[in-house]
């Protein structure tokens, strides 16, 4: 026998090797949370809107925050808190939000006003837990939220640069004002009232 056919041999059997390998990662994939997964306990808590791509719902809103309360293993309270000025009142929206587990904990359906479902995906979050990138799969909605309220440019034009890396038309995002200063400035958005 020559050395070749010992060389075609050995690469036939490791070739053989690695398609069993990746045939029984594959089978065990969909069952499995991805190593990346979102700690959801850690993701718990008061998130501020730093910026969105506005639509009807949020559009004109200051001091905007969300405050997610794990129910259940996989199930979210979800409370939207906003004012529509500085001098208005805080007004809130309560939502509960289902999560698929299969999905490293990044996909979730809330539901508003019980009946109005809604996609919400977790696309990118800090390794400290400080920030998150959230999109509407198939919609052109986005949102950079912060555990602060207030972010630095520097920061905040990093994490534009993430969301147009994950797909998010990251031209339309509009950042909203959390403290009465940040009305009027260059990419703030307009408050709906005083």
């Amino acid at each position: 026998m020559s050395i070749a056919f010992h060389y075609r041999t050995f690469r036939l059997a490791l070739l053989v090797l690695l398609l069993c390998l990746t045939a029984g990662c594959a089978s065990r994939g969909g069952a499995q949370a991805s190593p990346d997964a979102i700690d959801l306990p850690r993701l718990m808590g008061t998130w501020h809107v730093v910026a969105h791509i506005p639509y009807f719902a949020e559009r004109g809103h200051v001091a905007a925050r969300y405050e997610y309360a794990l129910r259940d293993a996989d199930k979210v309270g979800v409370t939207y808190h906003y004012r529509e000025g500085f001098a208005a009142p805080e007004e809130q929206r309560e939502a509960r939000a289902s999560v698929k587990g299969d999905s490293g904990n990044r996909e979730w359906t809330l539901w508003f006003v019980g009946v109005v479902p809604a996609k919400w995906r977790i696309v990118e979050v800090a390794p400290d837990y400080s920030w998150v990138l959230v999109d509407y799969p198939g919609r052109d909605m986005g949102w950079i939220l912060a555990r602060d309220t207030v972010m630095e440019d520097a920061q905040y034009q990093d994490l534009v640069k993430r969301a147009r890396d994950h797909g998010i038309n990251a031209r339309q995002l509009v950042r909203v004002p959390q403290v009465p200063e940040q009305v009027g400035k260059p990419g703030f958005g307009e408050p709906k009232g005083p």
